[in-house]
C-alpha cells in the first residue's frame, strides 16, 4: 500500500528530506531516517510501517497517564514501532528502538471497529512514539471522530509546528513527555530539541486540547532542583482550561542503556511536594 505524504520532499540528488521533526532527515535511497520507519525508495518518501501495530490493549485511562480526562473509563491503546528520539533510559525500548518486532497489520477502520467492540470511549496512540506514524494516526483519528470516539495522543511532542497543528485538530487529549528542561540534554543525550517540545505543548494549550505532562525523573540526568523548578514554572505559565495542567512525576528504573539507580521514592515525593507550591495538580507514578 503506497502512502503519499506532504512531509516528504524529494531533492535534486534523489535524497528525500523528511520535514516531520527537528531531525530533518536527509534520507538516501534505500535508507530510513532516524526514526527507523520513514524511508526513501527510488527517490520517493515511503511509509512501509503504515498500519503496523506492535501492541493493542484495553487499558484504564489513568495508565496513559491521564487523570483529568474521562476518569475511570477504559481506553483502547495501540502501539507502533520506532521513535525519533534515542533516550538511553527508554522504558519501552523493545518497540521504540526496533522495527523487527512481533505485531500485526491493521487498517484504520479495523482499529475503530476494535474500539467499538471493546466499548471503549477513547483510543490512545501510545507506547512507542505515534507521531512518526502521523499519516496513519490522522487516518484513524478522522474515522474515530465520525464514531464519537475520543482521540488521545501520548507523545514526546518533538515534531514541527505544521505537523503538530494537523494532529491537534483531531486530538481530544494528550499526555506529552517533557523529558527534561535542558536544551543540552535534549540535543546531546536524547537526540531531540527542547524548544520544539515546548512549542508543541504551548500549541496544544492554544488549540484547546486537554493536556497533561509527564516527566520521568532520572537520577543524575534531569533531577536537579533548578531543572525541576524550571519545568514547574513553564507548566504553571501555561494555565490550561481550568488554570492548571497536571504534571506526572514518574520514577525511573534501570533499562536499555542506562544503569543509574532507580529514582528514590522519598526524593520523588519531595519533588512533587515542591512542585505543588506552583502547580495545582502534581502526581507521582511508578512507585
Amino acid at each position: 500500500m503506497e502512502i503519499r505524504s506532504p512531509l516528504f520532499v524529494t531533492e535534486a540528488d534523489g535524497n528525500v528530506r523528511c520535514d516531520l521533526c527537528p531531525n530533518n532527515c536527509d534520507i538516501k535511497n534505500g535508507s530510513f531516517g532516524a526514526c527507523g520507519v520513514r524511508g526513501n525508495k527510488g527517490g520517493r518518501g515511503i511509509i512501509p510501517f503504515y498500519g503496523f501495530i506492535s501492541a493493542l490493549a484495553n487499558d484504564p485511562i489513568e495508565k496513559k497517564p491521564l487523570y483529568h480526562f474521562k476518569p475511570g473509563s477504559r481506553i483502547l491503546s495501540l502501539g507502533f514501532a520506532g521513535c525519533n528520539l534515542r533516550c538511553p533510559f527508554c522504558q519501552n525500548w523493545h518497540i521504540s528502538q526496533n522495527t523487527d518486532i512481533p505485531g500485526k497489520w491493521m487498517k484504520p477502520g479495523e482499529i475503530i471497529t476494535a474500539a467499538l467492540k471493546e466499548d471503549t470511549p477513547s483510543i490512545a496512540y501510545t507506547y512507542s512514539e505515534p507521531l512518526v506514524h502521523i499519516e496513519y494516526v490522522l487516518d484513524c483519528m478522522v474515522i474515530a471522530r465520525k464514531h464519537g470516539i475520543a482521540n488521545v495522543l501520548v507523545t514526546n511532542g518533538c515534531v514541527h509546528t505544521e505537523a503538530a497543528a494537523e494532529i491537534f485538530k483531531l486530538t481530544d487529549a494528550a499526555n506529552v513527555d517533557l523529558k527534561c528542561f535542558s536544551e543540552d540534554t535534549y540535543k546531546k543525550c536524547l537526540g531531540g530539541d527542547l524548544q520544539t517540545v515546548l512549542e508543541f505543548i504551548e500549541l496544544g494549550c492554544k488549540t484547546g486540547v486537554h493536556l497533561e505532562i509527564t516527566t520521568l525523573v532520572v537520577p543524575g540526568l534531569n533531577d536537579s532542583s533548578d531543572e525541576l523548578n524550571a519545568a514547574a514554572d513553564f507548566i504553571a505559565s501555561l494555565g490550561g482550561k481550568d488554570g492548571a495542567i497536571p504534571w506526572h512525576l514518574t520514577a525511573y528504573h534501570p533499562d536499555y542503556r542506562w544503569n543509574a539507580p532507580p529514582t528514590d521514592k522519598t526524593f520523588l515525593l519531595n519533588a512533587a511536594k515542591e512542585a505543588k507550591k506552583k502547580l495545582r495538580y502534581v502526581y507521582t507514578g511508578n512507585i
